[in-house]
């Protein structure tokens, strides 16, 4: 079983700055590929970033391009989602996913495991 522990939520204004970070428990942490999704009230769960095992390749949704960035430590068991540039839009519960496939997914249903969440709230 892999535990997802997110941190690093807050409230920012626009044009701020957060880095959110999700530990991980467990041996097999450096084989799976890690994501972030967000949720904003009444709206569905959306893909924001995704990174593979190794680190080798990424994806993002497209209106965080160049504003966020995904990384992982392996040696740390950890993820993190750098935040740059927040907008009001960006508010939302963000949730840190994993899956063993070694694939990059932008669909929730692909990952087995789920963190609790972190509030991001971005004021204008």
């Amino acid at each position: 079983q892999v535990q997802l522990v997110e941190s690093g939520g807050g409230l920012v204004q626009a044009g701020g700055s957060l880095t959110l970070s999700c530990a991980t428990s467990g041996r097999t942490f450096h084989t799976y590929t890690m994501g972030w999704f967000r949720q904003a009230p009444g709206k569905e769960r959306e893909f924001v970033a995704a990174i593979s095992w190794s680190g080798g390749s990424t994806d993002y949704l497209n209106s965080v391009k160049g504003r966020f960035t995904i990384s992982r430590d392996n040696a740390k068991n950890t993820v993190y989602l750098q935040m740059n540039n927040l907008k009001p839009e960006d508010t939302a519960v963000y949730y840190c996913a994993a899956t063993s496939a070694p694939v990059v997914y932008r669909i929730p249903f692909n990952y087995n495991y789920w963190g609790q969440g972190t509030q991001v709230t971005c004021s204008s």
